[in-house]
């Protein structure tokens, strides 16, 4: 079923029917319903391509996630499942490109074959190619995250620095000194990842303000990685009474780590940290976070996208969103914690 036929069965020409289905130039209301009439009874459906070719917009928009591992976070995963729902809560479909620098042949593609009508970029690093790609193109997108000069930038970010900082002086607050901060993998600190600097900034700013004594550690994205950089904070300084995490898919490891070395959470030892919820509320005792918000990023940057194709002369846009810290049962007052034998290894 085409034009030409539903054209041939309404009594009015081709380009009748073109106008009343685009909307480019006027067409009598009794004539539309002519049509409207014609499409219901065949049940005719416009072709996607046609359409973009008649109105140039595909109604799909580009999401660019790289991984940023082996596989894909929960975060990961809330990013993504939030940007496809609220895409299609906007009439636009979602074409997935896992590309992680602008020299990738699924990114190249997305562009130099304009599948789509804009892009939605995850993963943001500071120095990101990606972005300063899509700008010197004019290619319509937005961040999920910020680079290091994101003033020019349409983006959507989570205050890593300020959240860090946040759960350090909570931490502060209840009376812990001695504080470990879990970082992403190194290999995503080497890489510029964005959360995992600012999150350090913040976390070393805070502890110095407060005067504590504090470690960093980069770790694995997994649970056993989680286990084993517990056992290093608890080895390279047995006082340690908290942590702050960035790293929620070794959440499960730090908490293991944590009761196999006899500490009780939070009797003897709190954690905290920027995670998502339903990652905090999975853990026992749940976790004192900041929560991230992923449904609301995702959906804001959708609508960014929206209104940056709708208004291609509008200046750049942004949102931060800095959530509270969601008190749940993972930290309390600073105990006494009794060291171990002085060069003991914890790890064995």
């Amino acid at each position: 079923m085409n034009i030409g036929e539903i054209a041939k069965r309404a009594g009015v020409s081709r380009s009748t029917v073109s106008y009343a289905l685009s909307g480019k130039r006027a067409v009598s209301d009794r004539t539309r319903e002519k049509i409207q009439r014609v499409i219901d009874e065949l049940g005719y459906r416009p072709n996607a391509t046609a359409r973009a070719l008649a109105n140039g917009r595909t109604r799909t928009i580009g999401l660019v996630f790289p991984p940023a591992g082996d596989h894909y976070t929960g975060m990961q995963l809330d990013f993504i499942g939030s940007v496809v729902e609220a895409a299609a809560a906007n009439d636009y479909d979602v074409l997935l490109s896992p590309s992680g620098v602008d020299s990738d042949r699924s990114f190249q593609r997305l562009l130099g074959e304009r599948r789509v009508d804009g892009a939605i970029l995850m993963e943001i690093r500071l120095q990101d190619d990606r972005v300063d790609h899509l700008l010197a193109e004019n290619f319509p997108s937005v961040c999920i995250g910020r680079t290091a000069q994101p003033e020019g930038d349409w983006w959507v970010g989570l205050d890593h620095t300020g959240l860090a900082a946040a759960c350090v002086h909570h931490l502060a607050d209840l009376g812990h000194r001695r504080i470990a901060f879990v970082n992403r993998p190194e290999r995503l600190l080497r890489a510029g990842y964005e959360s995992a600097h600012r999150g350090l900034d913040g976390f070393t700013k805070a502890a110095a303000e407060r005067g504590l004594t504090v470690r960093t550690y980069n770790c694995g994205d997994d649970a056993p990685s989680g286990q084993a950089c517990l056992e290093q904070i608890l080895h390279d300084e047995p006082a340690t009474t908290a942590l702050v995490t960035l790293n929620e898919a070794a959440l499960g490891g730090l908490y293991r780590g944590l009761a196999e070395a006899g500490r009780h959470v939070p009797r003897d030892f709190s954690v905290t940290g920027v995670v998502a919820t339903r990652w905090a509320e999975t853990v026992t005792p749940q976790l004192t976070a900041a929560d991230v918000p992923a449904a609301q990023m995702g959906r804001l940057a959708v609508e960014l996208l929206a209104e940056r194709l709708d208004r291609p002369d509008a200046p750049p846009r942004h949102h931060l969103l800095a959530p509270p810290i969601s008190l749940r049962a993972s930290t309390g007052p600073a105990g006494t914690v009794a060291p171990a034998t002085p060069g003991a290894d914890l790890t064995a």
